[in-house]
């Protein structure tokens, strides 16, 4: 019994291939700045919301202490006792160890010369001073 071959048999044409390449082409040119974009986003946020985490437990150490940690003490004020402290009731931090920034870097902390504010940042994904969208400096 011999089998007629029709051109649904026959596979797909060049021109069929070059056309479903294009589309696909296409959709990726336009989703993957859209997708990039967005990771960029979630790890400004994610930067924020570990500040706030660190901001308060600055808070709790002002409690027990009575002052921020100085420049030279810094973060890890946070999860050690510095010399001295005999009111330190840390650590301050969860698990006992700071998080670094979602660009793998250490969060900074800078003490006003008055003493009466601490600031946590971190310079974004360049890591210089100033930038934009996800080179932007957070905290």
């Amino acid at each position: 019994m011999t089998r007629k071959t029709t051109r649904r048999d026959q596979g797909f044409s060049l021109m069929e291939l070059l056309v479903a390449l294009v589309i696909l082409g296409l959709i990726v040119g336009l989703v993957a700045p859209q997708v990039i974009g967005y990771l960029g986003r979630a790890r400004s946020q994610s930067a924020e919301v570990q500040i706030g985490q660190l901001k308060s437990a600055l808070g709790l150490y002002l409690v027990d202490m009575g002052r921020y940690p100085s420049t030279s003490e810094g973060l890890d004020a946070l999860v050690k006792a510095p010399a001295g402290a005999t009111t330190w009731r840390g650590p301050y931090v969860e698990d006992g160890k700071l998080p670094a920034d979602p660009w793998d870097r250490p969060y900074r902390y800078e003490l006003s010369p008055d003493g009466a504010r601490a600031r946590v940042f971190t310079l974004g994904a360049d890591g210089a001073v100033g930038g934009e969208g996800e080179n932007a400096d957070v905290g």
